[in-house]
């Protein structure tokens, strides 16, 4: 039954997505930016937690689950080491997730050779 959830959560969080391509002018960078601060703020009103433990990966693995992943850790790392938590407990949090997103899209470039348009 968690897969179900998870496959159902994660597909109406990418339906909510190409509605919004398809129904409004948007551009799709901005659509990406609107889902991760949705889900900071979610995450910052204790909202997306719940629904993260309903789903699973069906609501973390969707951009709004990075936004709730910043959120999560900037209110860490602000219990820990006070106002200083605000600029680096979201990087701390999603360290090896953009780590691996760098490094990765860097080796494609080496392997596949982009060229500019």
């Amino acid at each position: 039954m968690e897969y179900l959830w998870a496959f159902l959560i994660g597909g109406a969080i990418c339906v909510v997505g190409q509605i919004l391509i398809d129904k409004t002018k948007m551009t799709s960078a901005r659509i990406l930016v609107l889902f991760v601060v949705a889900g900071v703020v979610l995450g910052g009103i204790g909202l997306y937690p719940r629904l993260v433990e309903f789903a699973g990966a069906g609501a973390t693995v969707p951009l709004p689950g990075f936004g709730n992943l910043l959120a999560r850790g900037v209110k860490q790392e602000i219990d820990q080491s006070g106002a200083i938590g605000i600029l680096t407990g979201g990087l701390k949090s999603a360290a090896v997730g953009i780590m691996a997103a760098v490094s990765l899209s860097f080796l494609a470039s080496i392997i596949f050779q982009p060229k500019a348009k």
